[in-house]
């Protein structure tokens, strides 16, 4: 355990969390791993991380409602497809054992900071070399996809987003936000259902964690325009590759 008690420490990774997801993105690096430490097993942490931060992810996607009220790219279905993945990749969790899992995470975690490390870059590069190459169809699977290991893990998964929508033509990035902020929040909801229903959520960290997470997420949002994104960035890379070596050697 750390110096901070197990219900501090997650309502600080919580409000941290939320902080990042406004400017950058990455909250779960913060959420989940303190809920480990504070001694739950990986599953449920997994399961109540997602719950905890789910209220962010709608209020980021209220924020973004202008952005997405005129896109081309066909919403419903891909809110659909966010569904139904996010709810399989949720049921995968959920037949997965706690050994298991706690196997697969550090290669998750490992996954997931690559993906936020390169996203900048990678997104910029599709976006400035494509020419809208992917066929709907493709999108959707696309999609489909990126919500079955959002329901499972998430860390990374907007990133994945950004890509897709790069391929398939968006150029817009505010609108690609707004898509993904969307999108995510339905990946999400499938699963806060599922994680609800099978009774694995624990409630008052969970709870707890709503908390500090709107918290962070208000005084994220202010503190982004004095603070340059890149510089959450940065940190919260460096916190994923810290997390996911001590996951490695744990």
């Amino acid at each position: 355990m750390t110096a901070l008690g197990p219900h501090a420490l997650i309502l600080a990774a919580a409000a941290l969390g939320g902080a990042v997801n406004s400017v950058a993105g990455g909250g779960s690096f913060f959420t989940f791993p303190a809920l480990v430490v504070a001694g739950m097993a990986p599953i449920a942490a997994n399961a109540t991380s997602t719950v905890g931060l789910w209220p962010g992810s709608l209020a980021s996607t209220w924020g973004y409602r202008k952005d997405v009220k005129h896109l081309r790219a066909p919403v419903l279905p891909l809110a659909l497809a966010s569904l139904v993945g996010g709810l399989l990749g949720a049921l995968l969790l959920l037949w997965t054992r706690n050994e298991t899992f706690a196997r697969i995470v550090p290669w998750l975690l490992l996954t997931a900071t690559v993906l936020f490390a390169i996203s900048g870059r990678a997104v910029a590069w599709l976006r400035a070399r494509n020419r809208g190459v992917l066929h709907p169809a493709i999108l959707l699977a696309g999609q489909f996809a990126i919500a079955v290991y959002g329901g499972y893990f998430g860390g990374g998964m907007g990133i994945l987003m950004l890509a897709v929508y790069a391929l398939a033509g968006l150029d817009d990035i505010h609108a690609m936000n707004g898509l993904k902020s969307l999108l995510g929040a339905a990946i999400n909801a499938a699963a806060v259902v599922t994680f609800v229903v099978a009774g694995i959520v624990a409630w008052p960290q969970a709870l707890l964690m709503v908390a500090g997470s709107l918290l962070g997420g208000y005084f994220g949002a202010r503190l982004a325009k004095r603070v340059a994104a890149q510089r959450v960035r940065q940190f919260v890379i460096a916190m994923g590759a810290a997390m996911t070596v001590k996951f490695f050697f744990a």
